[in-house]
């Protein structure tokens, strides 16, 4: 059972917490197709297999918390090609039944494991956009735009069976504030991570101080971080982030320096695995608590986090 209070928040595991990587890595590793605006959410309904094994993979290499498929699934996205809202929320919700399964094949396999948790993954406005602006932040719009475009979709998550929401790759102040207004009356903990131009800055060139600074004291959030941001900025974003974070755990799970081609939907210049221990260490001495990989971050690059997180 979850344990909360007004501004603690603990799971049934021991900190810290090793997470997934890159989903999109391993779908890619069977083949899959995901250059298209959907990203990995079109295997929903394509091909739920696919993602249901890719879950599988990080779970097998040790991770203790996957993330659902639903970071580019939103009711506005899955509407313009075609679906009705019906069918958008069904397979929204399919994604966390997914996590669910892969879990239920991994418990038959290692039934004296501690149960993995599911983070049903809420990515930003720009991820809908499909035109990098995740990293970017630069959207154009108001904040009542926002809040009409996450709400549904955090709200439908929010009432799913996952263990917590994951609201990820976060690259502005205004979202990050219309995010902290939703969330605040959510029944469901959640972390919020940021993505980053540099050690300091969030991609829109806010500090990350000042946005940290707006979920101190937030009642649902537990967890404040990093994630789809270079490792080489992951040490002083974190020591930066501390300086706001209060009693909250630090989450940060890097991508592999790699660089994102938007036209394209590619990432190139990946980063070799065997650094991925040595970045762990640091991270946790510097008070990480929970701690994975984002794109360009697979199975065995887990596995290497996971043997500095487990000693």
């Amino acid at each position: 059972m979850i344990q909360q209070t007004p501004n603690t928040i603990e799971f049934p595991v021991r900190y810290p917490i090793l997470l997934d990587g890159g989903l999109s890595n391993e779908l890619e590793r069977q083949g899959c197709e995901l250059n298209q605006k959907l990203w990995s959410a079109k295997l929903l309904e394509s091909n739920p297999e696919a993602i249901v094994l890719a879950h599988l993979a990080y779970l097998q290499a040790g991770a203790q918390c996957i993330i659902t498929s639903s970071y580019q699934a939103t009711i506005p996205g899955f509407m313009a090609i075609g679906y009705d809202q019906a069918a958008a929320r069904a397979l929204i919700l399919k994604s966390v039944q997914l996590a669910e399964e892969a879990r239920r094949r991994f418990m038959l396999l290692h039934p004296n494991q501690a149960k993995p948790l599911i983070a049903a993954s809420i990515g930003p406005y720009g991820a809908y956009l499909a035109n990098g602006a995740e990293y970017r932040g630069d959207y154009g719009i108001t904040d009542q735009e926002l809040m009409d475009f996450h709400e549904p979709r955090i709200n439908l998550l929010d009432g799913s069976r996952a263990d917590m929401l994951a609201i990820e790759t976060i690259p502005s102040f205004q979202e990050a504030n219309v995010l902290s207004i939703i969330l605040k009356n959510k029944s469901k903990a959640a972390w919020i991570s940021f993505s980053c131009k540099d050690g300091k800055h969030t991609c829109d060139g806010t500090p990350i101080e000042e946005c940290a600074a707006l979920f101190t004291h937030h009642p649902t959030v537990f967890a404040i971080g990093v994630n789809c941001t270079s490792p080489e900025h992951i040490s002083a974003l974190i020591q930066s982030i501390k300086t706001k974070s209060g009693e909250k755990k630090i989450v940060v799970y890097p991508n592999s320096g790699a660089v994102y081609h938007a036209e394209s939907k590619t990432w190139s210049g990946l980063s070799e695995p065997t650094s991925c221990e040595m970045m762990a260490k640091e991270w946790m001495d510097l008070g990480a608590d929970i701690i994975g990989g984002c794109c360009g971050i697979g199975p065995e690059q887990i596995k290497a986090m996971g043997q500095v997180i487990y000693q």
